[in-house]
């Protein structure tokens, strides 16, 4: 069990995977990296939850009356390894350092050095 280095809500590009580019090409790389919101971290399974990333297919049964049912798409976890942090100040995919000001901790971009708190 490690600390994962994102949170709920943050900006991250998938390193590698069938994602990984965005427009399904890894032959052109000039097109760059998709990149996704954080919708959940489970930081026990070291897994996050990305939009737009590992989208699986599920078949649905419908479970009470009008309910309909079908196949419907959902994102699946994927390991936290596999993404990058995007800094919001400077656009830019970094690693996060920890650092402690006035007793607060803080994640802090090592390209800028400026904190995303």
């Amino acid at each position: 069990m490690s600390k994962v280095h994102v949170k709920t809500g943050d900006t991250v590009i998938l390193l590698t995977g069938k994602d990984e580019y965005q427009y399904n090409d890894p032959k052109d790389k000039s097109k760059g990296r998709k990149t996704g919101k954080v919708v959940a971290v489970s930081p026990k399974e070291g897994k996050v939850i990305v939009e737009g990333f590992n989208v699986v297919t599920k078949h649905v049964k419908p479970t009470r009356m009008g309910q309909v049912g079908g196949i419907v798409e959902t994102e699946s976890a994927i390991y936290a390894d596999k993404v990058q942090l995007v800094c919001p100040k400077c656009d830019q995919p970094t690693r996060v350092g920890r650092v402690v000001e006035d007793g607060k901790k803080l994640r802090v971009c090592k390209k800028c050095g400026k904190s995303f708190e």
